[in-house]
């Protein structure tokens, strides 16, 4: 690999005690993984060139928010030509919905979507009104199988993910297979729709076939304009508990996995949201282990080094279960004592250890909330 070879983004902090948005290039070398930034306003360096273990080059996207020794910059534009040319002209983001009759496989279907080099940017469970999935099979509106479509994607939760790669739109067609389950069976069997789906309509899942369809679908699932779109499937009683995939786990691609293992453990996920936290609300989320654990301050600078995913979870007693297959917080110990559990199986250090869980369970509600 050439080690001279360099990616140039245009970066924005916000820094909380001046108040205002600092703008940065930041400079990223494959060859050895070293980031280097500088200061655009007062045109000097900031950052000299350094090895920088946590930032990969899938990371680097227009709008990405990218943690650099805890600060978490976004990334608003190309520094140069030439970062336009390589990593902007073929990259593409499109909708990968999981109907209702696939939802139980999202494990499944999400690691099929990291395995083909997609990067997952959002994803929440939601539910459909009859108005929503009208507008969302307007292409559909002539057709006489129009509400047994309608009536379907109505009839339980699905899952809205953005995914980006280059080609997004045509390689995530590729993995879904013919729309007719039946016949992807025989011409793609491997595919999304022959694996778990049914027939024509209830085929697992969706994919636009167009950038212009593309944008309007996400904006429907993903309003821009600040309005929160379908409602999410949160169920909010005293029978659940909060669990959160770390950034780590997800810049890893640990989540199908993860969600594999939840539900082989007789959990069921009723609501799932990717959010990207601010240092201010971790801090708040992490308020209870201030001063009590050590690793606070590490505990807080991973939960916001990128996106995590967070998903309420139910069974009977879900907090003291939930908290017994999460494993103990190091997973050095939780590989001796608990080898079956989450952190033992996907955590790497007490740190990043996979996944946080609630651990009291008169909190379960709250940190759901």
């Amino acid at each position: 690999m050439n080690h001279s070879e360099r990616f140039v983004f245009i970066a924005e902090w916000y820094d909380p005690n001046a108040s205002l948005f600092r703008r940065y290039e930041l400079l990223f070398y494959p060859g050895d993984g070293s980031v280097e930034m500088h200061d655009v306003k007062n045109h000097r360096t900031f950052l000299k060139r350094t090895k920088y273990e946590d930032l990969h080059l899938e990371d680097l996207f227009i709008g990405n928010k990218v943690n650099v020794f805890s600060r978490q910059l976004v990334l608003i534009d190309y520094g140069d030509q030439y970062t336009a040319r390589q990593l902007g002209s073929k990259k593409e983001k499109t909708l990968a919905l999981i109907k209702p009759d696939a939802v139980s496989k999202a494990g499944e279907i999400i690691e099929i979507i990291n395995k083909a080099g997609f990067t997952l940017t959002k994803l929440k469970m939601m539910t459909l009104s009859r108005k929503e999935a009208t507008d969302f099979h307007i292409d559909h509106q002539s057709r006489p199988f129009l509400n047994e479509l309608i009536q379907f994607i109505t009839s339980g939760p699905i899952i809205a993910m953005e995914i980006l790669r280059d080609d997004a739109i045509c390689e995530w067609k590729k993995l879904l297979g013919p729309a007719n389950s039946g016949l992807a069976r025989t011409d793609a069997p491997g595919s999304i729709r022959a694996v778990f789906g049914t027939d024509g309509i209830r085929n697992a899942a969706h994919g636009p076939d167009s950038l212009s369809c593309a944008a309007r679908e996400m904006e429907l699932f993903f309003p821009s304009s600040g309005v929160c779109g379908p409602a999410n499937t949160a169920k909010f009683t005293n029978c659940t508990t909060c669990c959160i995939v770390k950034p780590h786990a997800i810049s890893e691609g640990l989540l199908g996995k993860i969600l594999m293992a939840i539900r082989d453990a007789g959990f069921e996920i009723s609501a799932m949201q990717m959010f990207n936290m601010d240092r201010v609300n971790v801090e708040e989320f992490y308020e209870v282990y201030k001063g009590v654990v050590s690793e606070y301050n590490e505990m807080v600078t991973e939960m916001y080094s990128g996106p995590c995913v967070a998903m309420e979870i139910q069974q009977t007693n879900p907090t003291m279960t939930f908290r017994e297959f999460c494993g103990p917080a190091d997973p050095e110990i939780a590989r001796h004592l608990r080898p079956g559990t989450l952190r033992a199986i996907f955590g790497k250090t007490k740190i990043q250890n996979a996944v946080h869980c609630t651990d009291l369970p008169e909190d379960g509600l709250l940190e759901v909330r």
